[in-house]
């Protein structure tokens, strides 16, 4: 697997994957120190485009990524990941949405937590997911940083 840091303005961001493409982008937290898996190899030629791209976005240059993506999961978190990738650029959808769209109206609860277990922010867009009430619910990176996405895409 490789990996490589990418600053960004809401602080560094892990991106890990492999020729199968992209499995992990997180935000690394304030004075977070990084465990590297063993075997995990640094290579910053490897996510070159992913980090380009990255920085257009934040530049507000990009609203729909190109990135391969393998992200790792059961069949059902998949399915929620899928469907957060059609949610377009500067809307959101609220979690009952995201259970319809994926055919299981009354999953909300378990799309909230395959939400929560996207390993792939920003490109699978879980930050588009708000409450049923228009309201910013739980992030794991926190509500600021749902927020700083929703106002870089024009919809906060």
């Amino acid at each position: 697997m490789y990996y490589h840091i990418v600053e960004s303005p809401i602080g560094p961001i892990l991106l890990a994957g492999d020729e199968e493409g992209l499995k992990h982008l997180i935000f690394l937290k304030d004075k977070e120190k990084v465990k590297i898996p063993d075997g995990w190899v640094e290579n910053e030629e490897f996510f070159r485009e992913i980090s380009r791209q990255l920085e257009e976005y934040f530049a507000g240059k990009l609203k729909s990524f190109d990135v391969k993506l393998a992200p790792e999961g059961t069949e059902f978190q998949k399915s929620v990941w899928k469907a957060l990738c059609e949610v377009p650029y500067g809307e959101t959808r609220t979690y009952k949405d995201i259970a319809v769209s994926i055919g299981n109206p009354k999953a909300y609860r378990a799309v909230g937590l395959a939400n929560n277990r996207n390993p792939i922010a920003i490109i699978v867009p879980c930050h588009r997911v708000i409450g049923a009430n228009g309201k910013l619910t739980g992030y794991a990176s926190g509500l600021d940083v749902k927020e700083f996405l929703l106002r870089l895409e024009g919809n906060c």
